[in-house]
């Protein structure tokens, strides 16, 4: 691989910086070129599978489709995808019963979809957040009374926090200091404090909507990456300070929050338990908290009738940044931060690199067809030859995009051996672009899945790429990346 190497005579003078710039442009395209070349065949490989479906939206394939579909709309898991797209895959692919499996749960969309149709869904998540959904979700279906129903709208016509003389302390973490107003705060307190006086399961649809509010009525913003801070705040601002617009007043915000929860819970039948009518013949879903890098090598083989799932993306998205405020109320200490941050996918910079073979002896054939694979091994050549010339705003790119695809590597391998054989895997996942270069992930983790057993079905294609970031088409214009939705099939 061709690249600059640092040598000191390189830099040891002025005289030197344009042969300098030469020999790092002459480096940069020719391994550009040896990434295009191979992506190149490996698009004519797969050239049959890649199939553009018209019916597929970003809005259907994101949270988007969730913000008018009563209780899923509660809380906005931007993350997430839609019910209504696991409904259309269930249907285009004969997913009628049996079991399925989610390892990156998330909000529980694909487990709350099959169980509605009658299927066994397991889930595993590894956010605190992402648990309480799901675990709210289920004590709407099992637990929710008419009366509970009742004391919620007592809630809103009595505004019980106001007038709580209880009181529980909004615990804080170091980036989340001073994220409400006074005012807020204060109430928000008031209602912790008045909560604890409730049934458990009213306790648990309150805290719950508390935990929807959380960011409009604070200071910050969630922003991929990492909360934004209004100037409001009193935070240090960059450049430009930063307007979230109206920061909502919490007594508004909780009042229709519940509210809606009410309006979405009326329209199911009351027997006085909610979802009673029929709940017999829903399926039951498990939930398993934690990675699913541990989890998944302790699951018995050949279990799933499908796996539908949408892991991270390798976009340098940070969940426990993004999330803190929720994670924060969820009693997540500075040091479980942390922990959480290194057990997820890498998919942030602030990873760092796991040993999977020490995790599992038996990753090793995993590890080995990441190793092979030539387009991946090319474009971590490249951003390592990147990183030792300064050229990337953060030297942690090329440490998080290998330990992403050598994980995900993992987490196929461990996908193949407990799915059913003809069994197929839905995955929805974006391409990425770092440095100049698309990665395309599509085509990676396919590559990747045939090593393991898998025959590729197709690459289902969102009609309209998706543009690169703001950042990276100032510096290389504007280049369509593809979002697809894989469809794998366990041979």
């Amino acid at each position: 691989m061709i690249g600059y190497n640092g040598r000191g005579d390189y830099n040891s003078g002025m005289s030197f910086l344009p042969k300098l710039e030469d020999d790092l442009f002459l480096a940069t395209r020719s391994t550009q070129k040896q990434i295009e070349q191979l992506d190149g065949a490996l698009e004519e490989y797969f050239r049959a599978k890649f199939l553009v479906q018209p019916t597929l939206s970003r809005q259907l394939v994101s949270f988007q489709a969730n913000k008018s579909r009563p209780i899923y709309r509660w809380y906005k898991y931007k993350e997430g995808f839609s019910a209504g797209l696991v409904e259309y895959l269930f249907a285009k692919y004969h997913i009628t019963d049996g079991q399925i499996l989610d390892p990156f749960a998330g909000s529980g969309t694909a487990l709350f979809v099959a169980s509605n149709l009658g299927i066994d869904a397991d889930g595993i998540e590894l956010l605190p957040i992402g648990q309480q959904i799901i675990a709210t979700k289920q004590i709407i279906e099992s637990q929710f009374t008419s009366d509970d129903l009742a004391k919620l709208q007592y809630w809103i016509e009595k505004e019980i926090w106001k007038s709580s003389e209880e009181r529980v302390e909004v615990p804080e973490l170091r980036i989340t200091t001073g994220a409400y107003p006074d005012r807020t705060r204060n109430l928000i307190e008031r209602y912790l404090g008045a909560i604890r006086l409730e049934p458990l399961a009213v306790q648990a649809l309150l805290r719950f909507a508390l935990l929807c509010v959380l960011e409009e009525v604070s200071f910050t913003r969630k922003d991929g990456q990492y909360l934004r801070w209004d100037h409001r705040s009193g935070r240090k601002q960059g450049a430009k300070p930063f307007n979230k617009g109206k920061i909502l007043d919490f007594d508004q915000a909780i009042t229709q929050k519940l509210a809606e929860m009410i309006a979405d819970l009326t329209l199911i039948p009351l027997q006085p338990s909610l979802f009673q009518n029929g709940y017999e013949e829903h399926g039951e879903i498990r939930l398993m908290s934690g990675s699913c890098l541990k989890i998944m090598p302790q699951l018995p083989a050949a279990t799933y009738d499908a796996l539908v799932t949408s892991p991270p993306y390798c976009n340098r998205y940070d969940y426990t940044r993004t999330y803190a405020l929720e994670l924060t109320l969820l009693g997540v200490n500075e040091k479980e931060l942390v922990g959480l941050r290194q057990d997820m996918l890498s998919c942030t910079v602030e990873n760092r690199a796991k040993d999977l073979l020490q995790m599992n002896a038996e990753w090793r054939t995993a590890v080995d067809a990441a190793d092979d694979q030539e387009l991946l091994q090319a474009i971590l050549a490249y951003l390592d030859d990147q990183r030792k010339a300064g050229a990337l705003n953060n030297n942690g790119i090329p440490r998080m995009v290998r330990g992403y695809f050598y994980e995900m590597a993992c987490i196929i391998a461990e996908s193949a051996r407990v799915l059913k054989s003809g069994a197929p895997l839905l995955m929805v996942n974006d391409n990425v672009r770092y440095a100049g270069v698309s990665i395309s992930v599509d085509m990676i983790l396919s590559a990747l899945a045939e090593r393991f057993g898998f025959m590729i079905e197709n690459i289902l294609v969102l009609p309209g790429g998706k543009g690169n970031s703001s950042q990276q088409m100032g510096e290389h214009g504007r280049e369509p990346l593809r979002k697809c939705v894989y469809v794998w099939r366990k041979l």
